[in-house]
């Protein structure tokens, strides 16, 4: 047998070699006669560009070149396209906003590249670039989301009269105004969903490499699979063909969706390596991570919840500006869209449904998928709702909730937006959190708590989260010579442990020692298409590579009866060997894997080898769900919150390695909990300058914001995958938010009598709606 397979909690296999100091990142990579590259960005938010005289740069020593957005035009080089366009609700298509690698004429927001200097080190590049001159006509700035639709806002593009470039809705708007018109009782909720920044570990470093035989280059760029890019820079910005460019990933140090995307700084370092003949690095600093970096969340939203007399839900409408900040990226405006909209759904029996967003334009960073991607702002919106409706109809949080889960006799469900939930049961995975969770005590906590001066509360949020659907994924399968076998797959790890996971489910599979199998990730010129984010990794990748062993037992069966001179059907195959039934004459995988190599020994028309492939093609979404309790104390005197106990019960359907996937829940909890009561992206209104541009001004979760989480599963397998698995990387960070907010309001309300509070609910914050009421 072998020692890793599914269902086994084994410690991750990368570990030893990232922790040892054996990884290999893009900073890493060691590229002879490199030259360094620096970016000189926008000191201002909106400014049109008078004069740009690079002139005494140029000259400076050291440096090699100086490229801007007139280098960009004589160049020709395409913009950074947006991949993903909304539809305006009339069927028009949305406003458009072409982003050049380097500004031209214009600038947009802070950070925004202007200039690139390529010199033989870092410092000549850093000292070269402060000789540019650049004369800025400052212009007004708007950074505030629902203000920038405003009369009077300062217009950000001239073909957008109110900064909005996309008017979007979706669901059945007759039917939900119906249902309003209907109800006993409407709660209606304000809600501001915070701006964050995504702060992965690991910059995004750029290096390029360039061959002069072949007029190809060699891109080594930290992403979430380098096929994303690959086309985008080979086609669409430098317009060099696919066939000139060679794409690399190595180690990534996080992504949680901000390295899908492609960025100037990718296309600038490739650019300009072709255009010096000669290699060329760029390592970015904390300070242009924070500037140039994709964004996240930034939603204003206006929710109504329709009941009847019961608490029954009849309808929900939600009106939503979500900002895209200064210019649309490549996924931008699907985030607040198509990919989280449906999920307002949330767990619930809601028959009508309808939302309208609109995208928004301002001078901050452009916005993109983070951890989640849509499906936290909804949940957010959903169970913050439905505990103000809980409240306002005298119901506890968990009876609204009963009446109005979807039940296992549902099931499949079809939702309001056409979702069709395969399994599941809601109320039981609820009821089994909040006996883990001691709910039936927290009122002697809750007296105890006010014995010591303090206020405590208790929260609970449910979320389902569409996930793992999407593009398909291939895996490539490759037998070696020295018996072991290599996995190709297009995906990419950013530090989820897809080594050891892909690794366990072909181990599993196919009996194979896991010491003998390899997996190639990060090469556009071996990997298939693929890309990491929205819980796809096992789901779909894991998957095809179920898929392929599965055609590797096929093949295998056929050239093992040729060579031991019996019927196909006659043979068995479990723990790598083939063997006819009943005997015991066998063959090792790796003996038939030879014998495949032979015409003699393998079926007429069969390729040689047992290599093979397998795409993915899912069929459906998975749906995970779970329930999360978040219990909490507040210190009236300082406004300080502290969290004193989490439990988060999960249905993931199945569990390929179940500490892996603790491992990402709990980190998915403490981002969750860092929006919730910590992050905050705060732009100056007037300039339009980001006041929280370092870890001075930003504040980030440490482990003392967080105690030790009770996780559990409440499993049922997922009827639409055949690993019968449902993606886990978001949860944590979609059912966090709602349940620490949910928990702050239970103990400020009846002492304060507060019904909301926006995140992040800082002691600031807390303090000054303490305040407030002492004051009233």
């Amino acid at each position: 047998m072998v020692k890793f397979g599914i269902g086994q909690a084994v410690t991750r296999l990368e570990d030893t070699r990232l922790l040892t100091g054996g990884g290999n990142y893009t900073d890493d990579v060691d590229l002879p006669n490199a030259a360094r590259a620096y970016i000189l960005r926008a000191p201002v938010a909106h400014a049109a560009i008078a004069r740009l005289d690079a002139g005494a740069a140029t000259s400076a020593p050291g440096v090699l070149a100086v490229l801007t957005g007139a280098d960009v035009a004589a160049d020709d080089l395409g913009p950074i396209p947006c991949l993903a366009p909304a539809e305006n609700r009339d069927g028009s298509p949305a406003g458009q906003t072409p982003r050049p690698i380097l500004a031209q004429g214009r600038v947009r927001h802070v950070g925004e590249p202007v200039a690139l200097v390529v010199a033989e080190t870092l410092a000549q590049a850093r000292d070269a670039a402060e000789l540019i001159e650049v004369d800025y006509d400052e212009l007004p700035a708007v950074s505030d989301t629902f203000g920038a639709t405003q009369a009077g806002a300062p217009r950000i593009y001239d073909h957008f009269a109110d900064n909005i470039c996309f008017d979007w809705e979706s669901g059945d708007k007759a039917a939900t105004d119906a249902a309003f018109a209907n109800a006993a009782h409407v709660t209606t909720l304000d809600l501001v969903n915070n701006r964050l920044i995504v702060n992965s570990m690991e910059p995004r470093p750029v290096a390029a490499d360039y061959d002069a035989a072949s007029d190809r280059s060699t891109l080594y760029s930290s992403t979430q699979g380098v096929h994303v890019i690959h086309g985008q820079i080979a086609e669409m910005v430098l317009k060099i063909g696919k066939d000139k460019l060679r794409c690399i990933t190595n180690d990534v140090g996080g992504g949680f969706g901000m390295k899908i995307f492609l960025y100037p700084e990718q296309c600038l370092v490739t650019w300009a390596s072709r255009k010096l003949k000669r290699a060329v690095k760029y390592l970015p600093d904390r300070s242009d991570a924070f500037m140039a970096d994709t964004q996240a969340r930034d939603n204003v939203s206006r929710a109504e919840l329709a009941m009847d007399a019961d608490g029954r839900f009849l309808g929900l409408r939600v009106t939503t500006y979500a900002s895209m900040g200064a210019y649309l990226s490549n996924f931008g405006p699907f985030i607040p869209t198509g990919a989280g909209t449906s999920m307002l759904a949330g767990l619930y029996r809601n028959p009508a449904i309808h939302v309208n967003v609109k995208g928004v334009i301002t001078n901050t960073v452009p916005t993109d998928a983070y951890r989640g991607a849509g499906r936290p702002e909804a949940a957010y919106l959903v169970e913050r709702l439905v505990d103000a409706a809980a409240r306002e109809r005298g119901l506890g949080p968990d009876e609204i909730r009963r009446r109005n889960f979807i039940r296992p006799a549902d099931l499949p469900y079809t939702t309001a937006f056409d979702d069709v939930y395969d399994s599941g049961d809601f109320t039981a995975v609820m009821e089994d959190c909040m006996a883990k969770a001691d709910w039936a005590g927290f009122a002697a906590r809750r007296d105890a708590a006010a014995q010591r001066g303090k206020l405590r509360g208790i929260g609970l949020a449910t979320y389902v989260e569409k996930c793992s659907g999407g593009p398909e994924e291939t895996a490539v399968a490759q037998f070696n010579d020295d018996d072991s076998v290599t996995i190709f797959i297009g995906n990419q790890s950013n530090g989820q442990g897809h080594e050891t996971a892909y690794k366990q489910v072909l181990s599993h599979r196919l009996g194979i020692d896991v010491e003998r199998i390899h997996l190639v990730q990060g090469d556009s010129d071996r990997v298939p298409n693929g890309m990491t984010g929205g819980s796809r990794a096992l789901p779909v990748g894991g998957a095809a590579i179920l898929g392929v062993s599965d055609k590797i037992e096929e093949k295998g069966k056929q050239v093992a009866a040729i060579v031991m001179e019996t019927a196909a059907v006659d043979i068995e195959y479990a723990d790598g060997r083939f063997t006819v039934a009943g005997t015991d004459r066998a063959m090792t995988i790796w003996e038939v894997a030879r014998a495949a190599k032979d015409p003699a020994t393998r079926p007429d028309g069969m390729d040689a080898g047992l290599d093979d492939s397998f795409t993915r093609v899912p069929e459906a979404s998975t749906f995970p769900n779970g329930c999360h309790i978040c219990e909490l104390e507040v210190d009236p005197d300082t406004g300080v919150t502290r969290i004193e106990r989490y439990t988060v019960v999960d249905d993931f359907g199945d569990a390929i390695n179940p500490l892996l996937l603790t491992g990402q829940v709990h980190g998915g909890i403490a981002q969750g909990v860092g929006q919730a009561m910590l992050e905050h992206t705060v732009y100056d209104a007037e300039s339009g300058q980001l006041l929280t541009g370092s870890y001075m001004d930003y504040t980030m979760p440490r482990a003392d914001n967080l105690p030790s989480i009770d996780f559990s599963m409440h499993n049922v397998p997922c009827t639409t995958n055949p690993l019968g698995i449902k993606g886990a990387g978001e949860a944590g960070a979609i059912g966090a938010p709602p349940a620490v907010i949910n928990a702050l309001v239970d103990a400020l309300q009846p002492a304060a009598g507060v019904t909301h509070v926006d995140m992040p609910a800082t002691p600031l914050t807390v303090w000054s709606l303490l305040q407030q009421a002492k004051a009233a």
